[in-house]
Order: C-alpha cells, then structure tokens, then sequence
C-alpha cells in the first residue's frame, strides 16, 4: 500500500452530498487534484483549525468542491448516523500480491494516451484498490483518503440495497412480482400505489422525480433536505424525513417501460427490505453480510432526522471491507469459505438487464440495469455498482478482477470521470487475462 499526498494550494469549501455542479461538459475550469489536497492545504487540521480551513455541515460550507476532498472521507463528524457493526469476529485477512499496473497503456474515451497511473489524479481518486483473483494487487489512497476512515459510497448504496432484496427473495421473504403496497401500504396513494417490487427493484417506475443536479429545482433536493443531507433553508416546512417525502410523490409514465434513474427508487427498496426483513438496513446489513465478510472495520449509513437511514446514497465503508463486498458478490455470494448470502441471489444481481430499456447514456452503450446494479455490454460481463462524483465497485468475472474505489470528483456526474475510468477498467482486466 502506498500513500500520496501531493503539492496543493486552493482553498476549501463544502461538503456536497447533493449539491448541484456545472456541467460535466463545461470548458474545465478547475484546480487539479494536486491543487486541491485536503491533507497539503491543511483542511480541518489544528486545535481548533483556523477558520478559512473549517468545513461545516450547518452552514453549508461543507458542501463543495474543493471542500467535498475532505468531507467526504469524515461524513460521521459532519451529519448523525447509524452504525453497521462488524461484529465480534476476526477480520478476515485481504491475501496480498501486489503488481507494478500503473504503466499499463490505456485509451480513454476521446482517444488520449495516458496509463493505468494517471487515473486516480484525472479522477480525483481518493482511494483505489484492484483485487485479482481475490488478492490485493493494487491499493493506493490520496487526498484524505486512507484504509481506516469510511468513505461515503453515495450511489454504490443502492446496490447494497439491491443486494439485500435479491437475498431476502432468495430466502422467501420478499415477492418481486408482488405489488409494492403489500409490504408499504403507506404508498398507496403515491406513484407507487399500483408498482410491482420488480419494477422498483429495476427503476422502470414512472414517478415525477427529477435527478438533475444541475436544476437546483430538481426533487433530488427535495429528497436530500428531508433527509437531513442538506441544510434546511429558513422558514422550512417540507418533509423532515424519507417517509414523508416518499408518501408525496406523484406518477408520471408508466411503470415497467423504460428505465429512469431515481433516487426515490432506492429509497422505496429500502423501505420494503426494512419490511420483509422486520430489521433496519444498518441492522440487517451488518448480520446477514458485514460480520461474516470479516469485515475490518464497521460501516454506517446517514439518517434522517427519525433515524432513518438513507438507502439511495447513504452508506459509508472503508475501501478494504468494500472491496470484501465485491469479491464475495464475484463469487457467487461466498467468502472466507462460507456462503455470505445464497447464492441465488448473487447470480440474480450479476445477471445484465433488459437492454431494450435502456437508453440516453452517451458513456454506457449497451448497458442494462438490474437489482439496482448497472451491467455493462462487454465480452467478459463485467457490471457495477456506481456512484456520483465518482464510486465504484467494478466486477469483471471472466478477468477474475474487483476494481473499488472512492473519490471526490468535481462533477456529480459519471460522465466526467466514465471516459477515462471505464477504459482503464476494461484495458486492466486485458491485461490480467493474459
């Protein structure tokens, strides 16, 4: 394992959990990487710090680029949480094998030459790690980034969730085809009210729901104010938690015919998985997979203000213990010699989706989504779990690979990073097949 931390000089700014960013195609304007070090300009570091280097919560300084390079890694001080235990039981020991891949060639999207190591400064990577065929090949941390200090995962969430509705079908609890108000009666009256499980388990829901976040008007906002993950403007009198936000939610299209990228989807899942299993998703999470991953250190999810926790971007993991995750999801539900969820499950969640309902992502031709993970359209069936400003949890099965990593990107969107990140994806596992 290496650390980096480079030269850097810009000043901080905010924690974003939602905030909205230019555009992703905008003429690049930004500090580098370098430039924008939490841990060389000093971010947070002091007793108390000065004050042009506090990030706060509250007043929303702690909710933009730059100051997201250290938010992100210290969302426990910033916001309350609920704590995923790992238990009581050893940490099960990453094998280690580590490889010189930084200078593997790599053809980005717009025809660019760089390597393998040029990524993580082009992605304002915070953390990377590449397991192969279940040993640590590769783990580096930058900025604030470091193995024992939780990142959040943001959209990455949503297939943890998705994994757990995919186990809790597999072990009889859950219906998929069943209609969504046989576990949350609640929704009746919502765009959820005649939706089937598997309709939301894939996001082919129709539901007035906007994720635009560049359109500080987009309901994404909505969603993230109720659920504490934003500030509260003065005067507020919208929902104060996710329940309350998701009851309002009215219809719009038809479900099953398309898939549309809703965080409300995740939310209502959760809602579900919390029913069917009768246990809260910090509670089930840590027992049905945390404490037999052997999991290094805990996780923890964001809450709102009723303790609710967020199931669209929540959850908040170590690189180490998330790459475990990914691992096990590649071998078919086990891990450490057991079987960590059925392994129906796991064959459920890496099997690629209706690709006819598919479309509109100029990065991501041929894509599919399922059980809340995006499947790509490559020879070797490669799929991941994704999240905004760049998170990722990367499965090649025929390469033998988990690629995990964590990051701080100006840009909420993929789009900014998918042009080099997925080709450097695809060119590593070329290269460990050989």
């Amino acid at each position: 394992m290496t650390r980096f931390i480079a030269l850097a000089g810009a000043s901080l700014l905010m924690l974003a959990t939602l905030a909205p960013q230019a555009r992703a195609d905008d003429p690049p304007k930004l500090p580098t990487a370098a430039q924008t070090d939490p841990v060389a300009n000093k971010i947070m570091q002091g007793f108390p710090p000065p004050p042009d280097k506090i990030v706060r919560f509250g007043d929303g300084s702690s909710s933009k680029f730059p100051g997201t390079r250290w938010a992100f890694s210290h969302i426990r001080e910033l916001s309350p949480t609920a704590n995923v235990s790992r238990g009581e039981g050893p940490i099960v020991q990453l094998p280690r094998a580590e490889q010189d891949i930084d200078k593997i060639p790599v053809t980005t999207m717009d025809g660019k030459q760089i390597t393998f190591g040029d990524v993580p400064a082009l992605t304002y990577t915070d953390g990377l790690l590449v397991l192969h065929k279940g040993k640590v090949i590769y783990e580096k941390y930058f900025g604030a980034g470091d193995p024992h200090k939780p990142h959040i995962a943001f959209s990455v969430t949503k297939s943890f969730v998705g994994t757990l509705a995919a186990m809790l079908v597999a072990q009889g609890k859950l219906d998929p085809d069943a209609q969504i108000v046989k576990y949350v009666p609640e929704l009746k009256d919502s765009a959820y009210g005649d939706a089937t499980v598997r309709e939301v388990m894939d996001m082919t829901i129709g539901v007035k729901y906007s994720e635009n976040y560049t359109d500080p008007k987009a309901e994404v906002f909505d969603y993230a104010r109720a659920g504490g993950m934003m500030p509260l403007p003065p005067n507020y009198t919208g929902p104060r938690s996710f329940y309350e936000f998701l009851v309002k939610l009215q219809k719009e299209g038809e479900h099953g015919k398309a898939f549309a990228y809703k965080t409300s989807n995740a939310e209502v899942l959760a809602w579900i998985v919390k029913r069917a299993s009768g246990q809260s998703l910090a509670d089930l999470l840590s027992k049905e997979i945390w404490q037999k991953l052997g999991a290094e250190n805990d996780a923890y999810f964001m809450v709102d203000s009723i303790g609710t926790e967020s199931g669209g971007g929540g959850l908040n993991t170590t690189l180490r213990d998330l790459a475990r995750f990914g691992e096990m999801i590649r071998n078919k539900g086990k891990f450490n010699g057991q079987q960590v969820i059925p392994e129906a499950a796991a064959l459920e969640v890496a099997k690629p989706g209706d690709k006819s309902k598919f479309s509109g992502y100029k990065t991501l031709p041929g894509w599919s989504y399922h059980d809340m993970w995006w499947h790509t359209d490559n020879e070797n069936g490669a799929f991941e779990a994704r999240g905004i400003y760049g998170q990722a949890i990367y499965i090649d099965p025929k390469a033998e690979m988990v690629i995990v990593r964590y990051a701080s990107h100006p840009y909420a969107g993929n789009p900014a990073n998918d042009p080099v990140t997925l080709p450097a994806f695809y060119a590593l596992a070329k290269e460990l097949m050989k």
